[in-house]
């Protein structure tokens, strides 16, 4: 598979999903899947594309399986043990030692440390087989069902492909029970730590098979942002992702919490607000002109977002944003709460610890 080293999640999160559709099949898969990531004493200032707050510590993943992780707010770095050098494209932690990352080649990471050391779950192999038994038994079940059917042919498909899909988030409502998503309409949940994992291949209405980009929960309900415009909203009575559509058309690469709102955003610094659980949207201004690649939520409830540019925008309310300034304007590609009111950013430069100054 081609591997994008582009400076943007956004771009890297489309660069992904394209990649994977196109590639060989299996091209380049069987070695990073059974390699672990070398050990590089600069991997904390190379590209690096998403960052989670872990307890005290600070957790950022990124190519080749690199993982990195603080535990002095940012002064220095210690590189992670990892299985596998495929690139890695999102990390969180449900608790200060459990968390779980997830990339290229359908890896699923997961650690009990604190992020030290981390073990595979998941590969490719195993996601395409997992998804392929799951809609076949439920065919033999319902031999008439047109939908399974071509889940089924879809599923095939991935099959023959190889491992070559890209989870592209990940989120645990605790240490038990959580989701992936990814290319392609990637999507399984477990209920005991990742010991297991269950597809949700047949539980989202994306008859198109596009893209889920982030996953988040916001004014208590679960949603899942993606392509096209694409938003999802957990039906818990049903376990289905039903669609909330929001007019517009172009991709969503994440979901805020804003209190009594969710906001999701995408390119162009396009952000929309929902204070109804998706029934209408109004479209919100970031003061944020390039495309947005992350978000996160203080301790004290802002929400914090920013783009490709290396702009960071706060908002109290998810209406009224303010822009606020950092020490270094860099190209951008995730966010997290560090503490203490400051921010961890990763992008080009790696990832760095930021006391944001005041709003303007």
């Amino acid at each position: 598979m081609t591997r994008s080293l582009l400076t943007t999640a956004a771009v890297v999160v489309a660069a992904m999903a394209a990649n994977a559709q196109t590639a060989p099949a299996g091209a380049g898969v069987a070695d990073v899947l059974d390699r672990p990531a070398m050990q590089s004493a600069i991997a904390a200032k190379r590209l690096l594309l998403s960052v989670a707050r872990a307890g005290d510590r600070i957790v950022a993943v990124g190519p080749r399986g690199h993982i990195v992780f603080s535990t002095d707010a940012g002064i220095t770095w210690q590189q992670s043990q990892v299985p596998v050098s495929s690139d890695l494209t999102a990390v969180f932690f449900a608790s200060p030692k459990r968390g779980w990352a997830v990339g290229h080649d359908g890896v699923v990471l997961a650690s009990i440390d604190g992020g030290a050391t981390w073990t595979k779950q998941l590969d490719g192999r195993a996601v395409n087989d997992l998804i392929l038994a799951d809609v076949q038994a439920k065919l033999a079940a319902n031999p008439e069902a047109a939908e399974l059917q071509a889940l089924v042919a879809e599923a095939e498909r991935y099959k023959a492909a190889g491992p070559d899909k890209p989870f592209l988030d990940v989120w645990f409502e605790s240490e038990t029970t959580g989701y992936v998503v990814g290319a392609y309409n990637l999507l399984l949940a477990t209920t005991d730590g990742g010991a297991t994992w269950q597809s949700w291949f047949d539980r989202a209405d994306n008859p198109r098979f596009m893209s889920l980009y982030s996953i988040r929960p916001a004014a208590g309900a679960l949603y899942i942002a993606g392509e096209a415009g694409m938003v999802l909203k957990l039906d818990p009575a049903a376990q289905r992702f039903v669609a909330v559509p929001v007019d517009y058309a172009g991709s969503l690469f994440g979901v805020a919490d804003a209190g009594d709102a969710v906001l999701v955003y995408g390119l162009r610094g396009n952000a929309f607000r929902s204070t109804d659980g998706g029934a209408t949207w109004t479209k919100v201004e970031t003061k944020l002109p390039a495309t947005i690649v992350g978000s996160t939520r203080m301790d004290h409830g802002e929400v914090v977002l920013v783009d490709q540019g290396g702009r960071v925008a706060l908002t109290h309310d998810g209406v009224v944003f303010d822009l606020i300034p950092i020490q270094r304007t860099l190209p951008l590609t995730s966010v997290a709460d560090a503490g203490a009111g400051r921010l961890a950013v990763t992008g080009p430069f790696g990832v760095m610890v930021v006391a944001p100054d005041a709003p303007r």
